[in-house]
């Protein structure tokens, strides 16, 4: 965050424009000065302001306009209107519209002064009231990490024993098994719980940004860059940083990150200057690291500074003791948002949830169960209620005599172990099993399974 007070003056007059653009330069502001209600607009979405100073009248977008836009894109940002032409109803709309004032030309520049601090003020205020809201919502959904099963409950217990250390922790495991959830308390059981807890998704930002969302930049860098900017690494400085997805790491950002690791240190995008971090690294990722460093995708180095502790979270299937748990929060956290009160569950739908590969995991499950509650008619979710996933997926639901040894039998749990481990997928299990499609299919229907005819 800035130390000095960024305005954004909007005015087509340039002698008056300029004018105030020095006169608050002179008391300590960044100013930045554009003449039409469009270089306003990408001004705004482009760059940190605290305060905007806006006259009503511009050449090509009315200045009421121009608020409205900036106060739906920007609710924190402080917007002070100037006009040379005062009526009623152009105070009115701005007030409405969420102006801080609205002041008539010509006005006292020192009272303008006062007017712009306490404007700043306003914004830091509710800058900082959003950062804490943001930071009690993490942690509430920390909170959320339910264990019930032999399995996760042992990666609650490798938790514990590694938060109050500063290692580099990489944590595996498919979508939606809740590995942010798990670095997330690792944070907040360590002794940096309430410095910065900073995410980066390193496959949800292009990597032409990804280099300078990471590490900032200096002014000048590339073209757009009209200011210093931190980056997350620094904004992550005595806490954690957590990156998501490091299996999607572009090359070259590697060898910067296994330098952060390292030393500490990193440089800015377009700097000569070394800046150094406190930082502590969790990595997550779905992918398989290893062998994407025998394609020669992941570095080999970074791979073992990232692995210096190891936290798989095994996908639901594996975990069958979670899910009546799972299931009972998130109903109620369900019919708290929408309003709806449905209290129970019947058995053979809470079996067929038993029996589903879940290939979503604890996201898909949330899902499933929103879908139900909003489609129950009483206070129930029947099996009816359920997505035709969950209706097509019987293969777990046929029983197996665990003391019939009969050859029948045992092609047959052999088939059900197969086609949880490829998620239902009847083409790859058939492959797997050594048969073709058609005669899997045979089987299926043999041993009395759902078996649709197409490719799975």
């Amino acid at each position: 965050m800035p130390d000095r007070r960024h305005i954004l003056l909007v005015d087509d007059e340039d002698s008056f424009r300029m004018h105030l653009a020095r006169l608050f330069m002179r008391k300590g502001y960044d100013v930045t000065d554009v003449r039409t209600g469009e270089e306003a607009l990408k001004a705004v979405s482009e760059d940190y302001f605290d305060v905007v100073l806006l006259d009503i009248v511009l050449p090509d977008i009315d200045g009421v306009e121009v608020l409205r836009r900036i106060r739906s894109e920007n609710p924190n940002l402080q917007v002070i209107m100037m006009t040379g032409n005062a009526t009623v109803q152009n105070a009115i709309a701005s007030m409405k519209l969420g102006a801080y004032d609205y002041l008539t030309k010509p006005f006292d520049l020192e009272e303008l002064s006062i007017l712009i601090e306490r404007a700043c003020e306003i914004s830091a205020l509710r800058r900082e009231h959003q950062l804490m809201r943001r930071e009690l919502d993490r942690h509430l959904q920390f909170t959320e990490f339910i264990a019930r099963d032999d399995k996760t409950l042992a990666v609650l217990k490798l938790v514990d024993k590694v938060a109050p250390t500063d290692s580099t922790v990489l944590i595996t495991g498919e979508t939606g098994t809740g590995k942010e959830l798990i670095a997330r308390a690792i944070h907040e059981k360590s002794p940096r719980r309430g410095k910065p807890w900073i995410v980066i998704n390193c496959s949800a930002i292009p990597e032409a940004l990804l280099e300078s969302e990471m590490f900032g930049y200096e002014k000048g860098a590339f073209t757009g860059a009209i200011k210093d900017k931190s980056g997350l690494i620094e904004m992550a400085n005595t806490g954690t940083l957590f990156l998501d997805e490091v299996g999607d790491l572009p090359p070259s950002l590697q060898i910067k990150l296994l330098r952060v690791l390292e030393t500490g240190e990193y440089r800015p995008v377009g700097s000569t200057r070394t800046l150094r971090a406190n930082v502590r690294i969790i990595a997550a990722t779905n992918r398989d690291l290893r062998r994407l460093m025998r394609e020669g995708k992941f570095r080999e180095d970074l791979y073992y500074r990232l692995n210096v502790i190891h936290i798989h979270v095994p996908p639901l299937r594996e975990r069958p003791k979670d899910i009546p748990v799972l299931v009972d929060y998130f109903m109620k956290k369900t019919c708290a948002r929408v309003g709806k009160c449905v209290r129970k569950i019947e058995p053979k739908a809470l079996q067929r949830l038993y029996h589903y590969h879940w290939p979503g995991n604890v996201r898909e499950l949330e899902n499933v169960i929103e879908r139900a509650i909003i489609l129950a008619t009483g206070d129930t979710i029947s099996i009816a209620d359920l997505p035709l996933d969950l209706w097509q997926y019987q293969e777990q639901a046929v029983s197996v005599d665990e003391n019939d040894k009969s050859l029948a039998a045992v092609e047959k749990e052999h088939i059900l172990r197969i086609l949880r481990e490829t998620g239902g997928n009847k083409a790859q299990a058939a492959r797997i099993l050594g048969i073709t499609k058609k005669t899997l299919y045979a089987k299926l229907r043999k041993y009395g399974m759902f078996a649709p005819e197409e490719s799975g």
